[in-house]
């Protein structure tokens, strides 16, 4: 850690042996994380649902880093069969795997329905990476060192909670509050991971993560209203995505992380800065949630884990 106790991307320990999958990574805080993973030398693959960019993604990454050992993977999350088909492909490319950073996700998407017929907000960031989790988590449980890594959001504690009785929100919809859910689900989904991880005693943990108010992609889908406030205030207001990306790099490859802590910025209210332990929610640690989330979750998408 750098003399005025700041944890950066300069404080990532060598990578090399490590094989790490980020998805999401052709933009924004998955970018800039499988960047320097690949710098610090670990094999990474970018799980991307447009190979277009992808492949633009990984061209800079190598051009950056000549050495750089980075592959692509089809991966879509709005859809349960790309999910499989992504999974197989890797499980049959990466008997182990060590780093599994569940990153990509969209925000404030106007009322539109996965392949599957889930809410896109809780299908794409919640459901799909859930899936994705259990098709892959038994070539990272004999890998010492081995994490789960899923990105979170501050939204987690804004008009947020799993609406059970209307999970995808057919009734009315408010993409504020469908991001919100999705976002409480991810860490609900990593402590309920992280309690079935230590009862069996496995030497993978689950950890969160978030990038605070960070300048990507995610903004796109922003109300109208909101739209040019955030073009006037963004710039002030907005981290970079490399700094976003640290809290991830964190949780990733700090050897003192434990199973279950989440971290995001250390600046006012998280917004920006640099990574440290934050807590979240009261309500994102509840026991009963989770479990309901998880049963939930396991016959939504038809995925058991092996814990």
């Amino acid at each position: 850690m750098s003399s005025n106790g700041k944890w950066s991307e300069a404080d990532v320990p060598d990578q090399s042996g490590r094989i790490a999958i980020v998805t999401g990574a052709n933009t924004g805080i998955g970018y800039h994380t499988a960047a320097v993973l690949a710098r610090c030398g670990a094999h990474v693959v970018l799980a991307v649902r447009n190979l277009e960019k992808g492949n633009a993604a990984l061209a800079r990454i190598v051009a950056a880093q000549p050495q750089a050992d980075v592959t692509l993977a089809e991966l879509d999350l709005s859809s349960l069969d790309s999910v499989r088909a992504a999974a197989d492909a890797l499980r049959t490319n990466y008997p182990r795997i060590d780093l599994l950073i569940n990153n990509a996700g969209v925000m404030y998407t106007p009322k539109q329905l996965t392949a599957d017929g889930f809410e896109m907000q809780f299908g794409t960031n919640h459901l799909g990476h859930f899936a994705l989790t259990g098709l892959l988590l038994d070539h990272m449980l004999g890998v010492r060192g081995s994490r789960v890594v899923t990105v979170s959001s501050n939204a987690h504690r804004f008009r947020a909670s799993i609406h059970f009785d209307d999970l995808q929100w057919e009734r009315s919809y408010d993409r504020i509050a469908a991001y919100g859910q999705s976002k409480l689900a991810n860490l609900l989904f990593t402590y309920e991971l992280q309690r079935r991880l230590t009862a069996q005693q496995k030497n993978t943990i689950a950890v969160a993560a978030h990038p605070g108010t960070s300048n990507t992609e995610l903004t796109r889908n922003l109300p109208t209203i909101l739209k040019p406030a955030n073009a006037l205030l963004g710039p002030l207001l907005f981290q970079s995505a490399a700094m976003g990306a640290l809290p991830t790099l964190r949780a990733a490859a700090d050897p003192d992380v434990e199973g279950g802590q989440y971290y995001g910025p250390d600046g006012l209210g998280q917004q920006r800065g640099y990574p440290k332990l934050v807590q979240s929610s009261a309500q994102s640690h509840d026991e009963e949630l989770r479990r309901r989330l998880w049963a939930v979750s396991k016959e939504l998408t038809g995925v058991t884990f092996p814990v």
